[in-house]
């Protein structure tokens, strides 16, 4: 059930022109085609990227057979999730397995991880992609159990040319990953209910927007 409003937080970045992005991806611009004194109405152009701030990985970002995010229904995009504290791991380190609550407890239903980096603070700034990533491990885990991924970094994969291992692993799997989510400090408890409002658009992953609560 839908909670009351003043439940509900908020983990999703605006989409602003000249907003920081991945290395190599498209920059974001947002200028009017349309205004109010000349036009009599506002319409505006927006040009991004599909994996621009906070957003999902469809499997066919990586994977050649991968679906498609318009493949996938609200309620597939509605999760229980668990919060994991990773905020002690430093930069360019690797997330490891111990850090995972049992993913296959009977008594507990988790379907998606959220790993709480810190790295949100560093959005913007030159230290912004040396976040901790996910060890292969801890994706495969994930994976195995059926368990989505997010992050408060800007992939569940370190930046350079490592490879791309934890998106394999996951959408490999048919499983989304959530991307530059922020504001994990106002969730109260280490389990929320997310739900994950992505374009619906034939592509390998879309802006969303990403509302949580306990």
């Amino acid at each position: 059930m839908f909670p009351d409003k003043s439940a509900v937080i908020d983990l999703t970045r605006p989409i602003e022109s000249s907003m920081p992005i991945y290395p190599a991806d498209p920059p974001v611009d947002i200028t009017a085609h349309a205004d109010i004194e000349a036009d009599g109405y506002r319409v505006s152009t927006v040009t991004l990227g599909t994996h621009t701030g906070t957003h999902i990985d469809a499997p066919s970002h990586t994977e050649p057979d991968g679906e498609s995010m318009e493949t996938f229904t609200p309620c597939e995009l509605q999760f229980s999730a668990h919060i994991v504290d990773c905020r002690s791991f430093e930069a360019n380190t690797l997330i490891d397995p111990s850090v995972l609550p049992p993913l296959t407890d009977s008594a507990t239903t988790i379907d998606l991880i959220i790993f709480h980096t810190g790295w949100e603070d560093a959005w913007g700034t030159s230290q912004m992609t040396d976040y901790p990533a996910l060890a292969p491990q801890t994706a495969e885990q994930c994976a195995a159990a059926g368990v989505a991924v997010a992050t408060d970094a800007m992939s569940p994969d370190p930046t350079g040319d490592g490879g791309v291992p934890a998106h394999h692993a996951l959408l490999g799997a048919g499983l989304p990953i959530i991307e530059n989510i922020c504001n994990l400090a106002s969730l109260p408890n280490e389990t929320a209910e997310v739900l994950v409002c992505p374009l619906r658009i034939d592509a390998d992953g879309a802006p969303a927007r990403v509302i949580a609560w306990s």
